[in-house]
């Protein structure tokens, strides 16, 4: 069985498609073919190859487009992507390189260049996936951790629901989006080392304990801390308990110190407490968590802005849980 990793190659010219082929699989790589743009993206989809050998000019969808589109797709965006053209054109490779394309080569085809560029992505690409499964192993952990107490359950989900549609509302862009989803998964992973005993206390927790729990925003800061691709979630990890007056914690930050995303977090991590049950009250009704949080914000706790944005996003239904597919992720992650 062929080891090398596999290519999806696709070229209209069936001589050059059966010449690259030959060429890969005498080099022990598994290799796919399509005859055309649309039915490259059919592959990509379908068979998930570690490298993508497009040819520029293709019928249907040229290999420019088809690279744009693998690049703009959430699940297929780090697939290393080489565009093949007998073009020398500057325009091209600009076009190139603006679809994100991540190499070239040129017709005809150099065998030992090929193995090289192969060898090197797919290196790449190997790389990346595993930095993806021990990412995933974290948003896994956040889970976990969710599912210690039975009074959150679907708590990350809800709030992935409310963050990423008031991110939205607020013309964040795709990558904060993102950034909001996974900081939501793991905004209480620092909980792991928080005692059962504080942490599903059914009462008021004492001086001490509270003190105790204080210290999970900066736990899961230092967790996050050892993954580079983290690296963007660490602010919301650690400072969604932090209030505009400055009384909040770890860091006692105020106003525009304490980043959006922490702040947009913080909003909703608040409404959703307020409208589930817990053991120590009842779930209260959407108007009287809105008029809490009116009041809170008053109070020095958030913004105005972020506060009356999220009443009105959720009053008008673009916040509701019951639109979301419950069975797909809402960000590809």
């Amino acid at each position: 069985m062929p080891s090398g990793g596999r290519v999806l190659i696709a070229d209209d010219y069936e001589p050059n498609l059966s010449a690259l082929r030959q060429l890969l699989e005498n080099a022990d790589y598994s290799v796919v073919t399509a005859s055309n743009g649309r039915e490259a993206l059919e592959a990509v989809a379908r068979e998930r190859p570690d490298l993508v050998l497009l040819d520029v000019m293709m019928p249907e969808m040229s290999g420019i487009e088809v690279c744009t589109k693998i690049k703009t797709n959430p699940e297929t965006c780090l697939t290393p992507v080489v565009l093949i053209s007998a073009i020398h054109e500057r325009e091209t490779r600009l076009g190139g390189l603006d679809a994100g394309a991540d190499d070239f080569l040129n017709k005809p085809v150099d065998a030992q260049e090929l193995y090289s560029r192969v060898r090197a992505l797919i290196r790449l690409k190997r790389v990346t996936d595993d930095l993806e499964s021990a990412e995933s192993l974290f948003l896994t952990l956040g889970r976990v951790i969710e599912a210690r107490d039975p009074y959150t359950e679907g708590h990350c989900e809800r709030l992935a629901v409310y963050a990423t549609a008031l991110g939205a509302r607020l013309a964040l862009d795709r990558s904060d989006l993102d950034t909001l989803y996974r900081g939501v998964i793991l905004h209480d992973v620092g909980k792991i080392a928080i005692p059962d005993s504080v942490l599903l206390k059914p009462g008021r927790l004492t001086a001490g304990e509270y003190e105790i729990m204080k210290q999970h925003p900066v736990i899961g800061d230092e967790l996050c801390r050892t993954m580079r691709s983290l690296e963007g979630v660490r602010a919301i990890v650690r400072h969604h308990h932090e209030r505009s007056d400055g009384r909040g914690y770890p860091d006692g930050l105020s106003g525009d110190e304490i980043p959006l995303l922490a702040r947009i977090v913080s909003v909703v991590d608040v409404f959703d407490a307020l409208t589930t049950e817990r053991p120590y009250r009842v779930a209260l009704s959407t108007e009287t968590a809105y008029q809490m949080m009116r009041d809170d914000q008053k109070g020095g706790w958030c913004d105005r802005v972020l506060v009356e944005t999220f009443i009105e996003l959720h009053q008008s239904g673009g916040a509701s849980i019951d639109r979301v597919d419950k069975s797909a992720p809402l960000i590809g992650v």
